[in-house]
């Protein structure tokens, strides 16, 4: 914790103490300080930065919209919502209902591909099994799941584990 004057109490993180705890380099810290994404970092008199608890969950919460699919700018503006107040709540719902729509089409979209990942595992286990790939590829329950497959993506987790 950074202190400002000898025996006072802690009233920050060091910028050093926030890479520590967050992963996240120096040099991210000051790109997403200049990009204006962290507006309420202060500086202490030797106008190093001082990061409070508020700043690191903020950081945490900067960190999730990225992972979540949003441009730098797209964040600015949410804090820049957040920043106004009250008036930008409807916004901010909208925000996070639009990420939460494109995210389940992004994992709607990952589980076809597991499937397939899953199906070709089963061949090669399959053909493993029984010597060679053609003798898998003639098997009741490859052709079942290869069907099932290409038939309805959605299902076929269900079908591979039962």
């Amino acid at each position: 914790m950074v202190n400002s004057v000898k025996g006072e109490k802690p009233k920050g993180f060091s910028i050093g103490e926030v890479v520590k705890q967050t992963g996240l380099s120096a040099h991210t810290l000051r790109y997403y300080e200049k990009e204006g994404l962290l507006p309420f970092v202060t500086k202490n008199s030797s106008g190093l930065r001082v990061y409070s608890t508020t700043d690191l969950q903020w950081l945490s919460m900067i960190e999730c919209l990225k992972d979540s699919g949003l441009q730098i700018k797209e964040i600015r503006q949410y804090i820049e919502w957040f920043r106004q107040g009250d008036t930008t709540l409807r916004q901010r719902l909208e925000l996070f209902q639009n990420r939460r729509k494109a995210l389940e089409a992004e994992m709607a979209r990952m589980q076809t591909v597991m499937n397939k990942i899953t199906f070709k595992e089963t061949l090669y286990t399959t053909a493993l099994k029984l010597g060679s790939l053609s003798a898998a590829d003639e098997d009741k329950t490859i052709m079942r799941l290869k069907k099932k497959l290409f038939d309805s993506p959605d299902d076929f987790d269900k079908k591979v584990a039962g």
